[in-house]
């Protein structure tokens, strides 16, 4: 990529910041800014009409915000690494864009080295994360996700996945059989199902239950 000239779409609604950001890359060795996005609908059809390397993309944007435009960019296959450059670092927003495609993710309180480096190596391909997502990503995995279902509930889930009636679950599991269908009941709450049959297929796509599970 060292002999190539990055090019740069720039995708952010406040015309102060887009600019600034489109100057300071403009100004720079190896980058062409090639297009100017105010929302994530015009980000998208700009990669379509200009193949850029890399989109510099704002979040919170109005009309298609960000999220949307790297989802469908992602969607239709588009080459272009989509590079967040946002003022929020919370969950709700770091790791739905990390899924939908996102190539990396800095606060736009980055130093400006920092933001050249950013955008150089998302052009290779290169994951970018600013330190402090990357802390929050490294802290999620470490945090175990909280257990939807209970320990005795997954046993009664797996006995009727297995085919076993309300009465021989309740044998195998040394309870009555009232309190096997107490526990499907707040089963079926926790998955949004209304019936045994619902229950097993949503826990497998959930991978509450696995193939191989008992």
């Amino acid at each position: 990529m060292s002999e190539h000239t990055i090019r740069l779409v720039v995708a952010d609604d406040h015309p102060v910041v887009r600019d600034g950001l489109a100057t300071m890359f403009a100004s720079a060795p190896g980058f062409t800014v090639v297009g100017e996005a105010a929302d994530g609908a015009e980000a998208v059809r700009m990669a379509q009409a200009l193949s850029p390397d890399v989109i510099l993309m704002d979040l919170r944007m109005p009309g298609t915000d960000g999220l949307t435009a790297i989802t469908e960019l992602a969607r239709t296959g588009n080459p272009a690494r989509v590079l967040v450059l946002t003022t929020y670092d919370n969950d709700a927003h770091v790791l739905p864009a990390i899924e939908a495609g996102a190539t990396g993710y800095l606060l736009k309180d980055s130093p400006r080295e920092d933001l050249l480096r950013g955008v150089r190596a998302a052009a290779r391909g290169e994951t970018v994360l600013s330190p402090s997502v990357a802390m929050r990503l490294v802290n999620r995995v470490r945090t175990p996700a909280p257990q939807l279902l209970s320990q005795r509930e997954l046993e009664v889930l797996h006995l009727v996945a297995a085919g076993n009636t309300n009465r021989e679950a309740a044998a195998r599991l040394f309870i009555t059989e009232a309190t096997v269908k107490s526990h499907l009941l707040n089963i079926y709450a926790k998955l949004g199902v209304s019936d045994r049959a619902a229950a097993v297929a949503e826990a497998y796509n959930r991978r509450l239950l696995l193939p191989d599970s008992p």
